[in-house]
């Protein structure tokens, strides 16, 4: 693999930008969205657990019915995707037991041999009260955000990452509850508009000195 020069990945984030305006005739190249959408798959999480499910929501009329949950915030229809961030409920040791599965299978190592991973896992799950569980694990979510937004950047995808929804009424248009998930976070994505007039603007930021300290 050969990385991105230092120069280059903070010209990147640099360029990034919370898009106010997005380019509806522009959309995403398929190669460049399965790269994002890869980069949701390789999100990390705490112990792994991937407790998400990442819904593109591709239907214009669907994303049409969530506009008015948005605070009327154009980008979730004039995008050319838009991914919703959604956190599973009720994790339990069963979530555990599923991913040492997983991991059995995938590095082809027998189950016993993960079991001291499994009741670290499980013990977690179990020990901690449900509220604080989904605290817990919306947290992770937050992380796929993070990481959805600096790969778009990286690949030169404009996003614009929104908190500014009603989450109990994107669950109920998506049947997100019935699918044992709950919206936390959207991101939207494409390319921005021409005439966005916060494109230009200057990233106001503190000093590396007021947010950086070495100990």
């Amino acid at each position: 693999m050969s990385p991105l020069s230092p120069d280059a990945a903070v010209a990147a984030l640099n360029w990034r930008y919370a898009v106010k305006k997005f380019d509806p005739t522009k959309k995403i190249p398929a190669p460049t969205w399965a790269a994002l959408e890869q980069s949701l798959v390789l999100s990390p999480s705490s112990y792994g657990l991937q407790p998400w499910k990442f819904f593109v929501v591709e239907t214009p009329a669907v994303r049409e019915q969530l506009l008015p949950h948005s605070w009327g915030q154009r980008q979730v229809v004039d995008a050319s995707h838009l991914v919703v961030f959604a956190v599973k409920k009720e994790m339990t040791a069963a979530d555990a037991d599923r991913l040492i599965a997983r991991t059995s299978q995938v590095r082809e190592v027998h189950v016993e041999t993960l079991a001291g991973y499994h009741k670290m896992m499980a013990g977690s799950l179990t020990r901690t009260p449900a509220e604080q569980v989904d605290v817990w694990m919306s947290r992770q979510v937050f992380i796929a955000l993070g990481v959805f937004l600096t790969t778009a950047a990286v690949l030169g995808v404009d996003t614009c990452p929104m908190e500014g929804f009603v989450p109990e009424k994107y669950d109920e248009v998506l049947g997100l509850g019935a699918k044992g998930y709950a919206s936390r976070v959207v991101a939207t994505a494409g390319y921005r508009a021409a005439d966005d007039a916060y494109a230009g603007l200057k990233k106001v930021r503190y000093e590396p000195g007021e947010v950086v300290e070495r100990v």
